[in-house]
């Protein structure tokens, strides 16, 4: 899959590569109306990642209905919307607005962006916010949820599990991770809005070591998503309890990178004569369970 805020909508891509082999496009986070986003300078590269400050700037709900669904109406591929609000209640309007559109397979809820002043990773960091969204987005729809988690708590598996408990058809783990850049010239942060989102290889191991605890937590689907640039990375997410990855800052630097990581995942199939990819879902967690349950053996 494609993540959220790096794929645009989609038809930004379809010149570039067969779009229609993905497993799933996630577009851009959309709400209610059209948001101009956070002051310039959005982006500063650091040692291994990005730091990204948008602001979720998108044309707004209606906007998207008008524009984008009926291109997406006529693909193979599903198009999961990543819906964004201030306020409870603008997560049931946004999805009241999605429900019966055609084009439109899913619905990914961003409780977790650290780039808002309002809404974002304020109702993610919480188990009972985020149980709060989860259940009114819901009770709105018809779609399946899934829920982005945010890596900004220390209850990073009491949320998941909180939400999981509300409904949550899935969840996609994690966000970006809040950080700064200071430009020494001018002794000031180099972001308009000061701090930004961390994304790319620098937050791999962090995001890896969320997806595996969240999925000894859960028992619904974990999209995982946090520096994934090789197949060899996917990997390591779906043996972690992945059942699904998400590629995002790896596509600014080489637009193939979801297709390029497919065929690796396959390629590695083939070596291994794995036939079925569910084999490998949670792998790890397996083999250290039986670790464990040999040495306990052994202990007693």
């Amino acid at each position: 899959m494609t993540a959220a805020g790096t794929f645009g909508y989609g038809t930004e891509f379809n010149s570039i590569f067969d779009i229609q082999k993905l497993g799933a496009i996630v577009c851009k986070g959309t709400t209610l109306t059209p948001r101009e986003g956070n002051l310039q300078p959005r982006l500063a590269e650091t040692a291994g990642g990005l730091l990204n400050s948008i602001g979720l700037q998108n044309i707004g709900v209606k906007a998207l209905i008008r524009e984008k669904a009926p291109a997406w109406s006529s693909w193979r591929v599903p198009v999961i919307v990543n819906i964004a609000g201030e306020t409870v209640d603008d997560y049931a309007r946004l999805a009241s607005e999605l429900e019966g559109v055609t084009g439109i397979s899913g619905l990914e809820i961003n409780i977790s962006c650290p780039n808002v002043k309002a809404g974002g990773a304020e109702f993610g960091t919480n188990p009972g916010t985020a149980t709060k969204v989860t259940t009114t987005v819901k009770t709105s729809t018809s779609l399946p949820v899934i829920v982005k988690l945010t890596p900004n708590t220390n209850e990073i598996a009491q949320i998941a599990a909180a939400v999981a408990e509300a409904g949550a058809d899935a969840l996609s783990l994690i966000n970006t991770v809040k950080g700064m850049y200071l430009d020494i010239t001018t002794r000031q942060p180099l972001l308009g809005n000061r701090t930004g989102g961390l994304s790319g290889p620098a937050i791999k191991p962090i995001a890896l070591s969320m997806v595996y605890e969240v999925a000894g937590a859960v028992t619904i689907p974990i999209i995982g998503c946090g520096g994934i640039t090789t197949a060899n990375d996917a990997l390591e997410f779906i043996m972690a309890g992945a059942s699904a990855i998400q590629v995002g800052t790896a596509t600014f630097n080489n637009p193939h990178a979801p297709l390029d990581i497919l065929e690796g995942i396959e390629q590695f199939m083939k070596t291994e004569a794995i036939e079925d990819i569910t084999e490998l879902i949670g792998a790890a967690r397996s083999q250290a369970n039986e670790k464990i349950g040999r040495a306990e053996i052994r202990d007693g």
